[in-house]
């Protein structure tokens, strides 16, 4: 069966002209070696063959890690490295990379997880280095997120079958004798090819330019309503265009790969009892992998020294703060949090659709005014006022900053079916937002949070999401703002990923938090 464009990894991850690409680099900000330097970091391999079968692809049943020179004990800070060998349905040893396999160290007794960091070796293995961080007992678990054959057909339709995610526009106005007329059109993101043009050429559709961000809505143009009539946005629907194969593929997904169950044994150090992070909290930290640990259900970060904050510390921290949150629904529930977490923040009744917001909460004792609103357009959301939608650099340029000014927002789910030309640019917008706003006011406290796990789907995959996450560090690495990086904690955690983390793993990630707006 023909695997259409999916059989190798040939095809670049640009489809920018040179000069198109010139030009987007200018607008942007960056240069060619920047741009160069960011295909690198999403570069994945892939096949070297055609595949025409099921059989060639990656089986997690027949694939195996193992544990390397297993010690009978280790200490405390060691390193403990495992190799998986990934077979074929044939139970063939594969002989090229781009399996994409997320690994854990965990002990559940004492609810205890670290990340692994996975190294593709562009053979058919991979190499899994962990960190022993713990005292007591620890397990090894590998899972098969996708195949490398999966991720090629992921790849596939982001690069050329975006608008398998859809949106509605609603369109209102005057009609004859005090009547209210009404059309629902379908709306998507204007951008070259990649299955956008299905939406029609010429006189088609109406295009909602934003002179700032420089990027266009476009809707179908309505039968009887002009385009400025359009009051309302929704998520539309989805398409799925997979084959019979690319379904069978796809299927192979998050699944548990068999291995060395053997038990590791972990005591204290000569020099430590624990692993300590004393360095202050600070911009412009890197994020190390592993980033931290969990032990009864505590995250301990690696980045730097953070506390776990209680009520009262929580207030206090917040006291005199205009905290702006932007992005998704996931920001959101850091929002929320805040407001059951703090019982004198109040929330404010806007009269809004609530998952799009704009929502407000107030502290008026402690002076502090509390806001998160949805990212702009594209947005899977249910009927909400267009107008509300607002664009998150424009959000930022709108912004005086300050020493009282805390700025957090994300990116990720809502842009996994686009291609990564079109992230970068609503990224590298987002960029030249924030170097204004410390240019202006450089007392001003940003942080970032990163995409966490969640969906395996052809819509909303954690492989897209890794790739927008490689983007979002990319572009802010050296811009002096906290990336708190939330992927690990999602990723090792007991609880069964989901897009929206259980309440223990937002506890966590707001300590964290907390600890970047208010340092030792």
């Amino acid at each position: 069966m023909h695997f259409a464009g999916l059989y190798t990894n040939s095809t670049s991850p640009s489809v920018l002209s040179s000069k198109e690409l010139s030009s987007f680099c200018s607008e942007l900000g960056i240069n060619l070696d920047d741009y160069s330097r960011l295909q690198q970091a999403v570069y994945w391999a892939g096949p070297d063959r055609k595949i025409t079968s099921m059989s060639m692809t990656t089986s997690p049943d027949h694939t195996k890690f193992i544990i390397q020179d297993l010690k009978e004990s280790y200490q405390i800070g060691e390193e403990l490295y495992v190799m998986v060998h990934a077979k074929d349905f044939n139970n063939k040893s594969k002989r090229y990379g781009g399996d994409f396999f997320q690994a854990k160290l965990f002990w559940s007794k004492t609810k205890a997880s670290v990340f692994g960091e996975v190294v593709d070796l562009l053979n058919g293995s991979y190499s899994v280095r962990f960190l022993l961080p713990w005292v007591g007992e620890a397990q090894v678990a590998v899972r098969l997120i996708h195949s490398s054959e999966a991720v090629q057909v992921l790849k596939h339709h982001r690069d050329t079958d975006s608008d398998r995610v859809f949106f509605n526009g609603y369109y209102e106005g005057p009609g004859p004798k005090n009547t209210r007329l009404t059309e629902t059109v379908n709306c998507n993101v204007k951008w070259d090819k990649n299955g956008l043009e299905h939406m029609g050429t010429g006189d088609c559709c109406c295009e909602y330019n934003d002179p700032r961000t420089g990027e266009t809505w476009r809707c179908q143009r309505p039968k009887s309503l002009p385009c400025n009539a359009l009051v309302y946005h929704s998520m539309g629907g989805y398409r799925n265009r997979l084959t019979n194969m690319e379904n069978m593929v796809m299927k192979q997904t998050n699944k548990g790969i068999k291995g060395d169950e053997r038990i590791i044994k972990i005591f204290h150090s000569d020099e430590k009892e624990t692993i300590d992070v004393t360095k202050k909290c600070h911009p412009g930290l890197h994020t190390p992998v592993p980033a931290g640990f969990y032990l009864n259900d505590v995250w301990t970060s690696f980045v730097c020294s953070t506390r776990h904050f209680t009520v009262q510390m929580t207030t206090e921290c917040l006291k005199d703060k205009h905290i702006y949150m932007m992005g998704d629904s996931t920001m959101r529930q850091w929002f929320e949090f805040f407001v059951k977490a703090v019982p004198t923040l109040k929330q404010m009744n806007l009269h809004v659709q609530y998952q799009a917001g704009p929502l407000m909460a107030v502290d008026v004792e402690n002076n502090i005014d509390l806001h998160w609103r949805a990212h702009g357009v594209p947005l899977r959301t249910l009927k909400t006022e267009i107008a509300n939608l607002h664009y998150v650099s424009n959000e930022i340029d709108d912004l005086a900053g300050g020493p009282h000014t805390i700025i957090m927002f994300n990116l990720g789910p809502h842009f996994t079916t686009y291609p990564l030309d079109f992230f970068t640019h609503r990224v590298l917008r987002i960029r030249k937002a924030v170097l204004a706003l410390l240019q202006r006011a450089p007392d001003t406290t940003v942080i970032i949070k990163t995409v966490n796990t969640g969906y395996k789907d052809i819509f909303g995959s954690d492989w897209y999401s890794l790739q927008l996450d490689r983007v979002l560090r990319w572009a802010f690495q050296d811009v002096g703002v906290y990336i708190l990086d939330v992927w690990q904690m999602s990723a090792c955690h007991y609880n069964k990923e989901n897009i929206h983390p259980a309440p223990i793993i937002i506890k966590n990630e707001i300590d964290i938090l907390l600890s970047f707006i208010c340092p030792k």
